[in-house]
């Protein structure tokens, strides 16, 4: 324990709070909360008993904490939950999708609207859901809608007094315009709603009564119409099986759990229907208990959720379970329960729920094996296609973009293991080539890496972001480009890491000083994985060189408007920053610079927004 977190120990206050754990880089590596804080942060730096590995393994990293105090442990509760998913911290079990569903809204209106939300607004409308499949959910909805042709025009648009495309296509019955009373508005309205409520058998009943009227009546084409929405119905209520004989709306979470991962498995259930069901991977530490994943998975989920249901079923008991019940109830206004069925058909629904958790687990562990053993072959057999001396590890690629000869840049991407490594990528921008001169520039980037490489490397200890040297380098471009890459490298001492220029259509690896080009066979997932590095540098540089060409092209833009000078352009820069952030500017932004006046600020806007919006206008056209 050094002096600072001593020193911090013994500040802490007895209030409820939420604490941070930092690493020796400051990274957060764990967030906690606290009923009383003194109490509960000092405990982790007393003697720990032999079971906890994880708290002995977070203890020895810790080199700096911090703490937030709130009012009361609800505060603490969200705060924790909302920073977990700020920092991701390296010791705290967090949920990796935090996807939000679909929701079917009526709105409470006069004469309402149905459509799909992802916001639920507690304005008085009905939700029903929430939905995994939106694409289902349009599908059935869509088709309700020609069965009952509710209105879908905005509130802007309603009361105009005139007939709508909609109304004429029969899409719509004409509330706007008197054609149908508000009761019987109101009758369909709550037919699609007793639909969504999982009441399908009373629609069904009414479109086989209209298909045998209209079969009778000779009218073929409305009986076939009838007969491919009642398929239509089926085809839903297959979907949503019923599981149940009660109607109420519920949840079920239920949790599965190995050595190498967790995965909690909910079924949403609807009017007695399961309306979906998700499976929701976890990362967590074979060292966290059961509890304390499931109550960590219970928070972080049922906390982002718009609209839950008023009970919860629940495969394991956990600490903050009255807590979290109390912090639902209030934020959606009725009172939700938290529930450990012992026996009976709930019991054996989450018994069925708990197999769903486990099945995704091992499809997960079977998928991750899969790519990862993937990966490791395509690398070893990239290393026997191009006679490596061991598996490259780290795949270094380098690409230069130019259009018409200006912004020369070029981009360096690293795959660590197969993977992109992001944070090692780097941007150069090239500082001693006129015009567009490809071989010139490569020859200045890998100069440039590799200088950096020899003044970081200091006693064989590697002190920063170039150190790290590849095991593969590849040259986007062919023997030219390849040439000169190979000249910088032997000028900086590097000449033994091995080199290959990669052609850009026909994907041959050249290498230096050898006549024949390595050909990988094709559907090989070594060429997939030399494709992906090529592709993503590509990527990379291109990014890069747009956004130095927007920034040159509203510099100009900058010249050519009348009373904007050198010094003027300077000032407006100096005070904004950037030239991208003049250009969002308004006037009133523009005119707080030292030397632009109201006018010239007005004059400086109009130009730049009408920029703005012709490109708009022509990279929508492209």
């Amino acid at each position: 324990m050094n002096d600072i977190i001593q020193r911090k120990l013994k500040a802490l206050p007895t209030n409820p709070g939420v604490y941070l754990m930092k690493d020796k880089d400051g990274t957060i590596i764990y967030v906690g909360k606290a009923i009383n804080l003194r109490n509960r942060v000092r405990s982790y730096f007393r003697t720990q008993p032999k079971e906890a590995v994880k708290t002995k393994a977070l203890v020895r990293h810790i080199e700096d904490l911090e703490y937030i105090v709130v009012d009361n442990e609800t505060e603490a509760l969200v705060l924790e939950c909302n920073l977990i998913k700020k920092y991701r911290p390296k010791y705290n079990i967090s949920l990796k999708d935090g996807k939000t569903y679909p929701y079917l809204r009526i709105t409470k209106e006069d004469y309402p609207r149905i459509f799909i939300t992802r916001q639920v607004i507690r304005d008085g409308s009905r939700y029903f859901g929430p939905y995994t499949n939106v694409t289902e959910l349009r599908d059935t909805l869509e088709m309700l809608h020609h069965i009952y042709p509710y209105r879908t025009c905005a509130n802007s648009q309603f009361n105009k007094g005139m007939s709508c495309l909609n109304e004429h296509l029969g899409l719509c019955k004409g509330p706007c315009v008197g054609h149908i009373s508000q009761a019987d508005y109101m009758s369909m309205i709550e037919a699609v709603a007793e639909f969504f409520a999982g009441h399908t058998e009373p629609l069904r009943k009414k479109l086989e009564a209209e298909m045998l009227a209209a079969s009778e009546a000779l009218d073929f084409e409305t009986a076939a119409t009838k007969r491919d929405q009642i398929r239509a119905i089926d085809t839903i209520s297959n979907r949503q099986r019923a599981i149940s004989q009660r109607t109420d709306n519920h949840d079920l979470v239920a949790m599965a759990r190995n050595d190498l991962g967790a995965m909690m498995q909910v079924f949403f259930v609807r009017g007695g229907k399961i309306i979906g069901r998700e499976s929701y991977p976890l990362h967590a530490n074979k060292n966290d208990s059961d509890e304390e994943v499931f109550s960590s998975f219970m928070k972080q989920f049922y906390l982002e959720q718009e609209a839950v249901p008023r009970t919860i079923y629940i495969d394991l008991p956990f600490a903050d379970e009255a807590l979290l019940e109390n912090l639902l109830s209030e934020k959606h206004g009725m009172k939700i329960h938290l529930h450990q069925p012992k026996a009976g058909q709930m019991r054996a629904l989450m018994d069925l729920v708990r197999r769903n958790a486990e099945e995704a687990l091992a499809k997960r562990l079977i998928s991750n094996e899969t790519a990862k053993a993937r990966t490791e072959g395509a690398l070893v057999d990239l290393a026997d296609y191009l006679q490596l001396p061991r598996t490259p590890q780290r795949i270094e690629c380098y690409d230069i973009s130019n259009i018409q000869g200006s912004d020369s840049v070029a981009s360096m991407v690293v795959f660590v293991n197969g993977k992109p490594m992001k944070s090692q990528y780097r941007h150069f921008k090239i500082k001693t080539v006129e015009g567009p001169n490809d071989f010139a520039s490569m020859y200045e980037v890998i100069t440039r890496r590799f200088s950096h490489a020899t003044k970081e490397i200091q006693g064989g200890i590697k002190m920063g972001k170039f150190a790290w040297l590849p095991d593969l380098v590849i040259i986007d471009g062919g023997k030219g480009q390849l040439g000169y890459a190979r000249r910088a490298m032997r000028e900086q001492g590097y000449a033994n890491i091995p080199t290959f220029g990669l052609a850009k259509q026909e994907e041959l690896l050249f290498k230096e000083n050898v006549d024949e080009p390595v050909v990988l066979p094709r559907q090989s997932n070594a060429l997939y994985l030399v494709q992906r590095v090529r592709d993503e540098s590509h990527r990379f540089a291109i990014t890069y060189h747009r956004s130095l060409r927007g920034k040159r092209q509203l510099a100009s833009i900058l010249d050519d408007i009348p009373g904007v000078g050198k010094k003027r352009k300077e000032k407006l820069l100096t005070h904004f920053g950037s030239f991208s952030k003049i250009q969002s500017a308004d006037p009133s932004e523009l005119a707080e610079v030292d030397g632009i006046s109201a006018e010239l600020a007005d004059t400086i806007h109009t130009y730049l927004k009408t920029h703005q919006d012709l490109q708009a206008r022509l990279k929508h056209k492209s």
